[in-house]
């Protein structure tokens, strides 16, 4: 059997999809590389994001299903995703953020 060598893509559900395309394409610069609908429900949008290039391993795709309740934190939801950047990028990317509003943290090596 192949060995698995990461993810092709993260799939979540978000809010309305014009909000969702703003963050994603507009203030993190991602590509829409695909509109589709949701093969369960056709009633909804299917929209994945990726790198320039639409690279395996950089797409994160989102069903907007924004009449969902607020769901309730704690076990077996996940509550942030995590973007991997080019090395000495961080200062441009908290930047270009904070021109957007989005409130920063302390940042974090994780691997």
């Amino acid at each position: 059997m192949p060995r698995v060598n990461g993810l092709h893509n993260i799939t979540a559900i978000c809010g309305p999809a014009q909000e969702n395309l703003d963050f994603y394409a507009g203030v993190l610069g991602m590509r829409l590389v695909k509109k589709s609908v949701n093969q369960d429900d056709p009633g909804t949008y299917h929209l994945f994001y990726a790198d320039a290039e639409g690279h395996s391993g950089t797409d994160l795709t989102f069903f907007p299903w924004p009449q969902l309740a607020t769901p309730r934190f704690g076990h077996g939801l996940a509550v942030e995703t995590d973007l991997a950047v080019p090395p000495g990028s961080l200062t441009y990317w908290g930047s270009r953020l904070e021109k957007y509003g989005v409130t920063l943290q302390s940042t974090e090596t994780r691997f």
